[in-house]
């Protein structure tokens, strides 16, 4: 049983691994988007992010992986249910993850971006060098909490066949009519956020600006 719950796991690492390397990066591109001076981006990009945070993931996923199909007429293999996955999970915490940074990158003092003009940097320079940094301290804490979040979230997965540890969870109460395999499955769960809680309370005492 434990054998299974850690097959199911390491599914779920995979679905949190990825999501992360999409998500995180394309947040600061869509988050530029929605800060642009250029108006029907930044209407599109506003759009976009209310969409994905105006409906539920579990939506978006039956569409990424339906639309193919009934809107193309394109067979999908077996496989593409953990691409969809992969894909809908990228594309909505892009969402979240871009309002965090957009927040961040506003509360910054002007008197930043006017330092670094003076010291010469050019605009890209100063965001990527001066602003950049001192946003990823502030919105830490915020970022955190949607990382802890798509640890349970990954639990999802199960509405269109992909077998991570909650669907292997299920599987096992099915079969054994016991609830300890999702007492298993919660414990694991539960310790993986502990790990990540614990991984960002030290990065925030090391990105403070003040050290006891």
């Amino acid at each position: 049983m434990f054998e299974m719950l850690v097959g199911g796991y390491g599914m779920s690492l995979k679905i949190f691994a990825l999501t992360l390397l999409g998500s995180v990066p394309l947040g600061i591109v869509v988050a530029m988007g929605r800060l642009s001076s250029f108006r029907p981006l930044r209407w599109l990009v506003s759009l976009y992010i209310s969409v994905m945070r105006g409906t539920p993931l579990m939506l978006q996923m039956f569409a990424v992986f339906f639309i193919p199909y009934y809107a193309f007429g394109i067979k999908t293999g077996p496989g593409y249910k953990f691409v969809a996955v992969i894909i809908a999970f990228v594309v909505n915490y892009t969402a979240y993850f871009a309002e965090i940074y957009r927040s961040g990158i506003q509360s910054m003092p002007h008197g930043q971006y006017e330092a670094a003009q003076v010291l010469g940097y050019s605009p890209a320079q100063a965001f990527f060098r001066i602003i950049l940094p001192q946003v990823f301290k502030r919105i830490l804490p915020a970022m955190g909490n949607e990382v802890v979040t798509l640890v349970k979230d990954t639990s999802l997965a199960f509405s269109i066949g992909v077998a991570e540890m909650f669907t292997t969870g299920r599987a096992l109460v099915a079969s054994q009519r016991s609830m300890v395999p999702f007492a298993i499955a919660a414990a694991i769960y539960w310790a993986t956020c502990l790990v990540i809680e614990f991984g960002l309370r030290r990065a925030e005492r090391r990105l403070g600006y003040y050290h006891d």
